[in-house]
């Protein structure tokens, strides 16, 4: 091999490496959390569905595989599936929600700390036990938003969740450890995936967003829960932002991701760096033989 040919080839392996190592990088892009058919469901529960007063679910109310939907009249709901076959599929679909959610690399860890009076960009936010959240939670800008509970999820009466700057309450998820409990008068957004069970005290809302309970009960007593309505665009590489305003920009992670709705065309640069590697390899060698030849 003469000195020409070696800086050439060296070259070729170092392109098709970088574009081959690339395509990794953006299969693990964000995107929305995979919910299946669980995604038609405004409220979902293991156990049983009680409700007390004029709740209006605008979306679909399921239960599997207990049978017990007590409350309904006076509460309504768009569509009702009660231990069938839909209902069966949603909570399957709503398991691998979970551990869709548990897969996201946490970007920050909120332990101790209480929500309220803070304002965060997207990220995924762990805490190790408990949440709380006291006051008002601001969500600034578009991305997705992950809150992870080791345990219990709890706000105080007339707590509320803002979003801003292109946050969407589609892009707001929370894993809940074990059980959830809205206070009176709570203004909630995003999916709540709880463990065990969700309680809605009196006049608590989430709009938009879902009440989802795998192994237990959804409690309910004069509440609106909305789905989220056409698509949402909250998907993407995220950046987390502190209280402070700084910033830093992770990866947020998921089992099962692809790249981001619009992201570069990372197939077309793959064909693309390959061919034009052996390309350039070639040109160089056929004037190597030319010259050998005169």
């Amino acid at each position: 091999m003469n000195k020409i040919q070696r800086p050439v080839i060296a070259l070729s392996i170092v392109v098709s490496a970088f574009v081959l190592g690339a395509w990794p990088m953006a299969a693990l892009a964000a995107t929305q959390p995979r919910l299946g058919t669980a995604t038609s469901f405004a409220v979902l529960a293991g156990s049983g569905i009680t409700n007390t007063g004029p709740t209006v679910i605008s979306g679909g109310l399921g239960l599997f595989p207990g049978t017990a939907v007590t409350g309904y009249p006076p509460g309504h709901a768009t569509v009702t599936h009660k231990t069938d076959a839909v209902a069966r599929q949603a909570k399957t679909d709503l398991v691998t929600t979970y551990n869709d959610l548990a897969s996201w690399r946490s970007t920050r860890s909120m332990t101790g700390q209480d929500l309220g009076g803070k304002t965060l960009g997207p990220g995924v936010y762990t805490f190790s036990s408990s949440a709380q959240l006291t006051g008002t939670l601001t969500l600034s800008g578009n991305g997705i938003f992950i809150f992870r509970t080791g345990s219990t999820l709890t706000t105080a009466s007339n707590s509320r969740v803002l979003v801003t700057n292109g946050a969407q309450g589609c892009g707001v998820y929370w894993k809940v450890g074990s059980s959830a409990t809205l206070g009176t008068g709570t203004q909630f957004k995003g999916t709540i995936v709880a463990l065990t069970s969700i309680t809605m005290v009196t006049g608590a809302t989430i709009l938009p967003g879902r009440a989802l309970a795998r192994n237990g009960a959804v409690t309910l007593d004069s509440n609106r829960i909305n789905l989220p309505t056409g698509p949402c665009s909250a998907t993407g590489t995220t950046s987390t932002s502190s209280t402070t305003g700084t910033s830093t920009p992770p990866t947020l992670a998921q089992t099962g991701g692809g790249p981001a709705h619009g992201s570069f065309p990372w197939v077309l640069v793959l064909i693309a760096g390959i061919a034009g590697s052996f390309g350039v390899l070639r040109f160089s060698l056929s004037g190597v033989n030319r010259r050998s030849a005169s």
